[in-house]
């Protein structure tokens, strides 16, 4: 069964990288490694290559007029956290949306946040 490049799901490390580039922006290599190395010690060849990887999945986009090729995130985190959501819903939970939803309110849910997702339902209802 063929994948295009374009609709494979990027792995934990890779979803580490995206989550950098989504709050940096733009990056060479270098700037990626050394944000990285504020909570893991991975080495620079290793983010290299992942970012390679990446780009041939089309996960990011390498703009190489510079000597140091800058790297961005191919779909904003909003799109990106989308897909994920949807391909959980799916595989995991049959498609089902509240299935999922009545997953994550397990009996860790605090009253704080079950009033925000009261606030956020009714602003839904609303529109």
């Amino acid at each position: 069964m063929s994948r295009s490049k374009s609709g494979l799901k990027p792995t934990e490390a890779e979803l580490t990288l995206l989550n950098i580039l989504w709050e940096l922006g733009p990056a060479t290599v270098r700037q990626i490694h050394d944000h990285l190395s504020n909570t893991q010690n991975t080495g620079y060849t290793t983010v290299l290559k992942i970012l390679q990887i990446m780009h041939e999945k089309t996960l990011v986009i390498r703009d190489e007029s510079n000597r140091a090729h800058v790297y961005a995130a191919a779909n904003s985190e909003m799109q990106t956290q989308s897909s994920l959501l949807k391909d959980l819903v799916s595989k995991a939970f049959g498609g089902s949306t509240s299935k999922l939803v009545m997953r994550a309110l397990d009996d860790s849910t605090s009253s704080e946040e079950i009033a925000d997702i009261r606030k956020l339902l009714n602003k839904l209802e609303e529109q």
